[in-house]
Parts: structure tokens; C-alpha cells; sequence
């Protein structure tokens, strides 16, 4: 029975039941949006052997970067790489499992898997390894292949070729809102919006540390991003936990 008043007390209670070996779905866009007192808590408690499904790894210092740094991933679904050094250290040394997806397949991986959809068709991905196999998932310490991507089914509609991707359903989906009410409905203020949607929808148990929490009533229906039913725990935030982000790139052009 789902509980209508989610909050829990801390994030380290939210996520004490999150065994070894679990996979996670988690929110955020390079570092906008992630839910970096979730990933901590989860850090102090100590589980490894995690896979998680998410754009990207964080940073070396930073958000899921942290989880990985200290060996706790065994394996990784994302889009990009990018900013991570340790994440290609690892995923080419042969300690880490990566399964790169397309960005736009992903998120419906994910979309499709909190919406009770098996598997979909998409044009993303024909022709190329992504639908005929073979991309490297994992190497060995030698530098060689030892886990490849299966060639996937493909079919024909009107004349033209799709390929079939299944649905991600995770143990626990971990996002960050801006607004949320002891309910669990969440508001995600603009580009934060980003993924954390989908991993709230496709987490089989939901963790939302929202930055500002208020009483069920107090936001208009039409405003919420995601409704409660996703929801499943609810960690406020202390206003200096909701001011801690970091910038990935910061770019400025001199004055004058």
C-alpha cells in the first residue's frame, strides 16, 4: 500500500534499503538536475555492484563520478562519456561494462519501460552496429572485446527498416525536483527537466529530493511535471543542500 505522505527523514534512510547489485535509473543532464544527495547517501552506505541507466556518469568529482570512482559501478547504460576521464579509464581498462544508446533511444527506453511497454521500433540505430551487434560493452585487461553487443531484430514498415529496442525498467529511480509536495508530485524548474522525468517513470521504487517542499494543494495541477504516482519517497532538501551544484564547463569571454 503506497503511502500518500512520502517524505522520508534523510536521504541516507531513503536509500537504506538499496542492496548490492541493483540497477538504478537516475535523473540529470551532464550535472543539471542530478540528484547529488542521493548519489552521496548512496555512497556513504556503501552498495557496489550498482549498474545504472543515465545520460552520463557526473564528472571525476562530481554526481554519479563520485559512485564510480570509488568502484562501486559494475556497469553502465548512458549516452555520452564526455567530461569523465575515470569513466574511459575504466570502461577501457576492462573494470567497467558500458552499453552506449543512442541519446533519443534511451530516453524512450526508459519512457516506454514506466509506461508498461515492452519493446518499440525506431529508424535510430539501422545500419549501423547499434542494430547489427558488435559494438564492445566490455574489454578484457589485454585491450581485447569480451562482452559485444547481440545484433537486435529488426523489421520493415513502409518500406523502411526499424529497429526493435526493449524497455529499461529499474530497481530504483533516483531524480531531483525543484518543487514537490508530500504527495510526490514534482515541478522541475527548465532544463532540469531533462531525463529526470523518465527516471521516475521507469524506477520500479522512485526517490525525489526536491528543493522546495510544500503541502499537498499548494501547486496547481497544471504545473506538475510528474504526478505523485511515480513517486514513491520524498527527501527535502536543507536550503544549502538545494544551493550545492557545480557547473560542468564554465565559459566566459573576457571583458571589453
Amino acid at each position: 500500500m503506497v503511502r500518500m505522505d512520502k517524505v522520508v527523514s534523510s536521504a541516507a534512510a531513503a536509500v537504506a534499503d538499496v542492496p548490492s547489485g541493483s540497477t538504478l535509473a537516475v535523473g540529470g543532464f551532464g550535472l543539471c538536475g542530478i540528484p547529488a544527495v542521493l548519489i552521496r547517501a548512496l555512497l556513504e552506505s556503501g552498495v557496489s555492484e550498482l549498474e545504472v541507466v543515465s545520460n552520463n556518469a557526473g564528472v571525476d568529482d562530481w554526481g554519479l563520478g563520485l559512485l564510480l570512482g570509488a568502484g562501486r559501478l559494475r556497469r553502465v547504460v548512458a549516452s555520452y562519456v564526455g567530461e569523465n576521464s575515470e569513466f574511459a579509464r575504466q570502461y577501457l581498462a576492462g573494470e567497467l561494462e558500458v552499453e552506449l544508446t543512442p541519446q533519443g533511444t534511451l530516453a524512450e527506453r526508459m519512457r516506454a519501460g514506466g509506461s508498461g511497454i515492452a519493446a518499440f521500433y525506431t529508424r535510430t540505430g539501422v545500419g549501423t552496429q547499434v542494430a547489427e551487434g558488435g559494438m564492445p560493452w566490455r574489454y578484457d585487461a589485454a585491450g581485447r572485446v569480451a562482452i559485444a553487443s547481440p545484433a537486435k531484430p529488426t523489421e520493415t514498415f513502409d518500406g523502411l527498416d526499424h529497429v526493435l529496442e526493449r524497455a529499461i525498467v529499474a530497481d530504483f529511480g533516483l531524480v531531483r525536483a525543484w518543487k514537490g509536495d508530500r504527495h510526490g508530485n514534482l515541478v522541475f524548474r527548465r532544463a532540469t527537466r531533462n531525463f529526470n522525468p523518465l527516471a521516475a517513470m521507469c524506477g520500479r521504487v522512485t526517490i525525489a529530493e526536491v528543493e522546495h517542499l510544500v503541502e499537498p494543494g499548494e501547486l496547481d495541477p497544471d504545473d506538475v511535471h510528474l504526478p505523485g504516482v511515480y513517486v514513491h519517497r520524498v527527501v527535502p532538501l536543507t536550503p544549502e543542500q538545494a544551493d550545492d551544484k557545480r557547473i560542468e564547463r564554465r565559459t566566459v569571454r573576457s571583458r571589453g
